[in-house]
């Protein structure tokens, strides 16, 4: 069996392949044959070293996957042999093979490509339980949204187009322009345009309802910024610590150093609200779960359609990581485990 390893902390020509032992089947576990991985911007931060959560060097990255199961433990109910399911890894998703909890498996239609399983869990998944699970996200409201080409930016952009927000405002490098505006959203030039007036211009001087922002840093005080009284920001990730494929420490410390603090007293009087997100670090797994079966009803009745950028074959995930630090994609960046 092979599996995608990080052996050190490096630049993605540092990542090897290497050929392991089938993994032992549990009485209360799952093994399943991977059909495809969903790549992530966190997996590039693991290979760097920038990752607070990740595990020690060596070790196989990858937060989700698809694909068929090959053996169900003793113990395991309402699961069988040949069940074509999302598998929520954690981590170890890269892997021809995967042992995963059954309380980390969600059963799949026929009709849902593996594709379209691999690219929801993470993405779709992390912009539902922001907007819609944390944010209570309603009808003619207003959305900021950055990295809006990008795995959670398109993700959030068609859930906010299903429940009929009025007003979606997204963020990107100029080369996406179009693609963005695609999506329904009012474009934003990351590198140009000031969005905080943008979001104010767009909602009669009062700001946005919602912002979710991976960028960190003092982007985070902008986003803030363009909320309104009452609106809510979720961080998600520090996009801003990568500048490149190698390490900078210079871009993590400075990062960190225009990260705000916000004084709570001092929010009362906007009634503004600030929520953390990272749904690899979330404890309770019914919750994800919840948002997965939730998404496949979006799915099947039209209201999502994952947005898919690349499909690379496993061995070449070091050009797949280069792609994503290029910031050349645009939706969901994915890794074939049985190539043809």
């Amino acid at each position: 069996m092979k599996k995608v390893v990080y052996v050190k902390r490096g630049v993605p020509d540092s990542i090897e392949i290497m050929n392991v032992e089938t993994p032992n089947c549990g009485p209360e576990e799952v093994r399943v044959k991977v059909h495809r991985a969903g790549m992530n911007f966190a997996d590039l931060m693991m290979r760097q070293g920038l990752y607070g959560n990740a595990p020690h060097f060596p070790f196989t990255p990858g937060f989700e996957t698809s694909g068929v199961i090959l053996e169900v433990g003793s113990q395991v109910e309402n699961l069988e042999v040949g069940d074509r399911v999302i598998a929520m890894t954690g981590n170890g998703g890269f892997s021809e093979e995967v042992i995963v909890s059954p309380e980390r498996i969600v059963n799949i239609p026929d009709s849902m490509s593996f594709d379209v399983a691999a690219s929801i869990p993470v993405t779709y998944g992390t912009a539902y339980h922001m907007l819609v699970y944390l944010g209570n996200l309603s009808k003619n409201e207003s959305v900021l949204i950055h990295h809006a080409a990008g795995g959670v930016g398109t993700a959030a952009a068609q859930i906010c187009a299903s429940v009929g927000v009025s007003v979606m405002v997204g963020t990107a490098s100029s080369g996406k322009k179009d693609f963005v505006e695609s999506l329904g959203m009012s474009f934003v030039d990351r590198e140009k345009d000031d969005f905080v007036r943008v979001c104010k211009d767009l909602t009669d001087g009062f700001g946005v309802h919602h912002a979710i922002d991976p960028v960190g840093g003092k982007n985070i005080e902008k986003s803030y910024q363009s909320l309104r009284n009452g609106g809510k920001l979720h961080v998600f990730g520090a996009s801003s610590a990568v500048k490149g494929e190698r390490r900078s420490l210079f871009s993590a410390v400075k990062m960190w150093i225009n990260t705000p603090k916000f004084n709570p007293i001092k929010m009362m009087s906007s009634n503004k609200s600030i929520f953390g997100v990272h749904m690899g670090t979330l404890k309770d797994e019914k919750i994800l779960k919840n948002h997965l079966k939730n998404l496949s009803v979006m799915y099947n009745s039209g209201g999502i359609n994952p947005i898919i950028d690349s499909v690379w074959d496993f061995r070449e995930i070091a050009e797949a990581q280069k792609h994503m630090h290029n910031r050349k994609n645009k939706g969901k960046i994915l890794l074939d485990f049985v190539p043809q």
